[in-house]
C-alpha cells in the first residue's frame, strides 16, 4: 500500500526506468499536480487513507506507466521517425529497436534534401543567433540585478522572478528543440506545490539543478548560435557561388575575381567541376547541419531536462 506522494513518485520513476527522460519528468510532473492537487481538497483525511481511492481513480503507478509507454510510441516528435525506407532491428544489449537505413550510399547522400529534419535542423540554427542573443542578455542582465540587489528586501522577490523566467524559457526553448530538432523534450512545465510558502518555493528553485543548468544553457546558445549561423551561412554561399559561377560568367559576364583593373575569368572546361563541387559542398553541408542538429539535441536533453 502507498502510504506518500513521494512513495508514488519513487515507483512510477522506477516502472518507467529506461524510458526517455523528458517522458518521466512529464509522467512525474503530471502525478505529482493531480495527487497533490486532490490531496488538498481532503484535509479531514490522512494523507495514507486518502490516497487509496485517489490511487484508484488515476492508476497505479505500473498502470500510468504502461499507459505513457503506449502513448510516446504513438506520438514521437514531428522530426523523430525517418521518411526513407528503413527497418528495425533489436540490438542485443537493448529492448530498443534501432533504425536501419536501407538505401544505397548515393541515395542517403543526396536523399538529405528530402529529409524534413535537415530542413528542420536548418532553420534551427539559422535562428540560434537571435534565439542566442536573447537568451544570453536575459541570463546575464537576471543574474547581475539578482546578486547586486540580495543585500536588499527587494532582492529576493526580483531573484524568485528571474528564476520563474528561466523555467518558462527552457519550456518554451525545449518546444523549439522538440518541433525543429526532433529531440523529446518535456511538453508540460516542473509542477510547483501550492501547499508550501513562498520561501520554500524560492529555495527548492535555488537549489534545483535543472534551475542552474537552465542559466548554463542560455549562456552557451549565444556563442553557440554565431557558431552555426556562421559556418551555415559560410558553406552555403561558397556552394551556391560554386554552382553559379556558369550562370554568372556566361550569362552575365560577371569574373570570379578582380585586381586593379585586371578581371579574372574562369576557363570553361573548369566549370562543371565548380558546379559539382558546389552541388557535392552543398550536400555535405546538409549532412553537416544534421549531425550538429543530433549533438545539440543531446546537448537540450541534458541540460533541459530534470533528473
Amino acid at each position: 500500500m502507498i502510504k506518500s506522494v513521494e512513495e508514488y513518485l519513487r515507483q512510477l520513476k522506477k516502472e518507467l526506468a529506461g524510458c526517455d527522460r523528458a517522458t518521466i519528468q512529464d509522467a512525474l510532473s503530471d502525478a505529482e499536480e493531480y495527487l497533490r492537487d486532490t490531496l488538498a481538497t481532503r484535509p479531514d483525511l490522512a494523507e495514507a487513507d486518502a490516497l487509496l481511492p485517489i490511487i484508484e481513480k488515476y492508476g497505479t503507478p505500473d498502470e500510468v506507466a504502461a499507459a505513457y509507454k503506449e502513448i510516446e510510441s504513438r506520438t514521437p516528435p514531428t522530426f523523430a521517425r525517418p521518411t526513407y525506407k528503413a527497418r528495425e532491428t533489436v540490438v542485443p544489449a537493448s529492448a530498443e529497436p534501432k533504425v536501419v537505413d536501407t538505401r544505397p550510399f548515393y541515395a542517403k547522400f543526396f536523399g538529405v534534401f528530402a529529409e524534413p529534419r535537415a530542413w528542420g535542423v536548418l532553420l534551427y540554427m539559422l535562428f540560434a543567433l537571435g534565439t542566442g542573443i536573447v537568451y544570453f542578455t536575459w541570463a546575464v542582465t537576471g543574474l547581475s540585478l539578482s546578486l547586486g540587489l540580495l543585500i536588499l528586501i527587494i532582492g529576493i522577490p526580483i531573484a524568485g522572478l528571474f528564476l520563474l523566467s528561466v523555467r518558462g524559457i527552457a519550456l518554451v526553448e525545449g518546444r523549439i528543440v522538440e518541433a525543429l530538432l526532433g529531440v523529446r523534450m518535456p511538453r508540460r512545465p516542473l509542477f510547483s506545490r501550492k501547499d508550501i510558502g513562498w520561501w520554500q518555493k524560492f529555495k527548492g528553485m535555488l537549489t534545483s539543478r535543472h534551475t542552474w543548468t537552465a542559466i548554463v544553457y542560455m549562456i552557451l546558445q549565444m556563442p553557440l548560435g554565431i557558431i552555426y549561423f556562421t559556418v551555415i551561412i559560410t558553406l552555403i554561399a561558397l556552394s551556391l557561388w560554386g554552382i553559379a559561377i556558369p550562370i554568372l560568367q556566361l550569362g552575365f559576364n560577371i569574373p570570379v575575381g578582380q585586381d586593379y583593373n585586371a578581371y579574372y575569368y574562369l576557363a570553361v572546361w573548369l566549370m562543371p567541376f565548380t558546379v559539382i563541387g558546389g552541388v557535392l559542398l552543398l550536400t555535405a553541408t546538409m549532412h553537416l547541419v544534421k549531425v550538429a542538429g543530433r549533438l545539440h539535441g543531446n546537448l537540450a536533453k541534458v541540460m533541459l531536462v530534470q533528473e
